[in-house]
């Protein structure tokens, strides 16, 4: 079943883009729209509350400050509970938004499985059980929000062998799981060691864009190359601790860009290595309860929100500033990419004008 995985997942299907050196940098926004839940507690199908999605106005403040239309990946008790669905429907209705997918297999039916830690990754589960599930979660989003979303993202990043030919079939054409050079197979998840932080066409150009988490190195050793990265992501470097070491001393250090746990100066830093090695695509990510104190790990207090908004606002000011960035979402960058390949753009779909951005649809032809 490994093999089957690496061969799907990592090998002939993925196909790198190299961006145009002359783009800017540009900055995407994702949340992680979901329920709240202990993160420290075993998986349950019973913590469905998701009262926090009514909590993301002030960095929406934000986001309106910088031109960012920001991307939530919606999961099931998101978009079958009034609590989640009202607050995206007054963000579409002002055209601040685009609306993707998240799958939470323990909280979204058909709960047909052992609820588990190998079960949590979608990937995991009988190919018909993740499809089931995943028209589950797409059929709600239709019946709640009026539009039909073409952008996934894998609850847990748990891509699987079959995911994609499962996105291809339901009209998916933007994936947001992978985690350049993760290795998650500890935890029964993906092992990404072999994705680089690009964007990448799964299958022919111009169908499903693969765009992965910005995650990287930064440090005197962070130009290596991918065999020593790859050697700090296994189960013995990180029982050995050896990762946390070699940050301390300054050699090498893993960032994630999200405001969760990482300071600005540590984003920048990131970006900047980045850019230097070619990169021009972005994304600022983070979860939607971590806008109400208590919800995750990140943020426990008010003070901790507030330092929480004040890394995303200190990110952007500096992005956009200091390296003259510029803002985009999942599917204008994806139009960048057709369009710089030489490829024909999506066709406009039918669509109701309040809800047009997130409502559009994916060209089958390429």
């Amino acid at each position: 079943m490994r093999a089957e995985k690496q061969k799907v997942l990592f090998e002939d299907d993925w196909n790198p883009i190299k961006a145009p050196p002359e783009l800017p940098p540009i900055l995407l926004v994702v949340v992680d729209a979901e329920e709240e839940f202990d993160w420290s507690a075993p998986f349950s199908r019973d913590q469905r509350s998701v009262r926090s999605m009514a909590a993301q106005g002030p960095m929406h403040r934000i986001f309106e400050k910088f031109g960012i239309r920001p991307t939530y990946v919606v999961d099931y008790p998101v978009a079958s509970q009034r609590d989640g669905l009202e607050p995206l429907r007054d963000l579409l209705k002002d055209d601040a938004c685009l609306i993707g997918t998240q799958l939470h297999p323990w909280v979204n039916p058909p709960f047909d499985e052992e609820v588990s830690e190998r079960n949590s990754f979608p990937g995991n589960l009988p190919p018909d059980l993740e499809r089931a599930k995943l028209e589950a979660l797409t059929r709600a989003i239709e019946d709640g929000l009026g539009l039909t979303p073409r952008i996934y993202k894998a609850g847990r990043y748990g891509l699987g062998p079959r995911t994609f030919r499962t996105l291809a079939d339901l009209g998916y054409c933007i994936d947001l799981s992978a985690v350049p050079g993760a290795d998650l197979r500890v935890h029964h998840g993906p092992d990404f060691r072999r994705v680089e932080p690009q964007p990448y066409w799964i299958g022919p150009p111009g169908r499903l864009l693969e765009l992965p988490l910005t995650r990287g190195y930064v440090g005197l050793l962070s130009g290596q190359g991918p065999g020593l990265e790859g050697a700090l992501e296994s189960p013995v470097a990180q029982a050995c601790r050896i990762p946390g070491v070699l940050s301390r001393l300054g050699l090498i250090d893993r960032i994630i860009l999200t405001p969760e746990g990482v300071p600005p100066a540590q984003h920048m830093a990131l970006v900047r290595a980045m850019i230097r090695r070619g990169q021009r695509i972005f994304m600022l990510s983070y979860h939607s309860p971590s806008l109400v104190p208590g919800n995750t790990p990140y943020v426990r207090t008010r003070r901790d929100l507030d330092v929480f908004m004040d890394r995303v606002e200190g990110f952007c000011e500096r992005f956009f500033g200091e390296l003259g960035g510029t803002a985009g979402d999942p599917l204008s960058v994806r139009d960048l990419l057709k369009r710089h390949a030489g490829l024909a753009r999506d066709e406009q779909p039918n669509r109701a004008p309040a809800v047009r951005p997130a409502a559009r649809q994916c060209s089958s032809s390429g």
